[in-house]
């Protein structure tokens, strides 16, 4: 709810405490590292404070989906038809190059980290729709508030952090025309992983099963929910309570 942030442990769970904190880290990031940055370097492509802040919270609200440029493009071509973007803008949309720019800054700063997609069969990366994670899941409450969304997207920012914690390097399978949510290597080691909020139903535990089962290789399988069961497996994969997992040692 509140995030990872260390301040978080010195105010507790008081909500007014931990958004003012929340909004000191996001106004730090945003307002001093990113645009007083860009200032120094002279550099004149991160100006303005609307349009970054547009991105961030489209980038926040689509954590864990696909996402091109083109689609953040389209925010750029709202604001100017809002009239809502600096002078110097109004005359036309942001171009890709602008927004690349601007999504740079963005993971320049470690506030989104960017994952690609590999296709595990053709053994290369695509250039094509990688998907974005926000630092910390407080920060994206913080800036969307406490709405009981895509609690599935969520749960997968966090593991997606806590294997770069544990040394791996991550990025999204592609299968065929499926999807594994994380593929990690560290070495020789490699791990396949999906992740949800909620295995329950048998149609939502098959979707997962699925492109896992079309791996011929052996290296381990995982599925992370929120079981609330202790570990088991299923024709070889191991389904681990998102809990259990991530208090492993």
């Amino acid at each position: 709810r509140f995030g990872g942030m260390p301040g978080i442990a010195d105010v507790g769970l008081e909500q007014e405490k931990a958004l003012s904190l929340l909004d000191g880290i996001y106004s730090t990031v945003v307002v001093r590292d990113i645009l007083e940055r860009e200032k120094r370097r002279g550099q004149k492509q991160i100006t303005d404070p609307t349009l970054l802040r547009k991105i961030i919270l489209f980038l926040a609200d689509n954590i864990g989906s696909s996402v091109s440029i083109a689609s953040i493009e389209i925010i750029g071509n709202t604001l100017v038809n809002e009239g809502l973007l600096d002078d110097g803008k109004r005359k036309g949309a942001p171009s890709a190059h602008t927004v690349q720019a601007y999504v740079n800054a963005l993971l320049e700063s470690y506030f989104f980290y960017e994952i690609k997609r590999f296709d595990i069969k053709g053994k290369a990366y695509l250039r094509t729709l990688g998907k974005y994670y926000i630092v910390d899941i407080g920060l994206r409450n913080y800036l969307l508030g406490f709405r009981n969304r895509d609690s599935g997207h969520a749960i997968e920012n966090v593991v997606y952090f806590e294997l770069l914690r544990r040394g791996y390097d991550v990025y999204v399978g592609k299968l065929y025309q499926k999807e594994i949510d994380f593929v990690a290597q560290r070495g020789s080691e490699k791990i396949y992983i999906q992740v949800s909020d909620n295995i329950s139903g048998q149609e939502t535990f098959n979707r997962e099963v699925s492109p896992l089962l079309q791996i011929r290789d052996a290296y381990p399988k995982l599925i992370i929910a929120r079981t609330k069961h202790p570990k088991y497996s299923h024709e070889g994969i191991e389904i681990y309570d998102i809990a259990d997992w991530l208090l492993q040692e």
